[in-house]
């Protein structure tokens, strides 16, 4: 599953995604999800001001990553009522990230993700990579 940034990059910004993460997302055997919670993120930031997409509007980007074969993962009732028993880690406490952490945590995806903290929540069951 795509971090948000990763998503954004995959999209708009290919040359800043590492070797290893190009070769995990070309690999046939990889399916690669985008959470509905990336969409939120990009939307609420779009709409802040804080992230600027050259001439795209958010509401584009889920036919954009479905054109290019990242499916959507699912968010269920489940999951948000779960979120709480994720632990915090020390300076990062980002709620986009948590909950992306959370879902791939219950999904048993791997989050690809250069976020500093993914270590941090290794121990409580997240696989990540770069």
């Amino acid at each position: 599953m795509l971090d948000t940034h990763a998503l954004l990059w995959v999209l708009f910004e290919p040359g800043k995604l590492g070797r290893k993460t190009r070769a995990i997302l070309t690999d046939p055997a990889n399916p690669v999800h985008v959470s509905p919670v990336s969409y939120w993120e990009i939307s609420l930031k779009f709409g802040l001001g804080k992230l600027e997409l050259p001439g795209t509007d958010p509401s584009e980007i889920p036919a954009a990553a479905s054109q290019i074969g990242l499916s959507e993962a699912t968010l269920d009732p489940a999951i948000l009522a779960t979120f709480h028993r994720l632990p915090y880690a020390p300076d990062h406490r980002d709620p986009f990230d948590r909950l992306l952490i959370w879902q791939a945590i219950q999904r048993k995806y791997t989050l690809l993700s250069r976020e500093r903290a993914m270590p941090f929540f290794k121990t409580h069951g997240l696989k990540f990579d770069w």
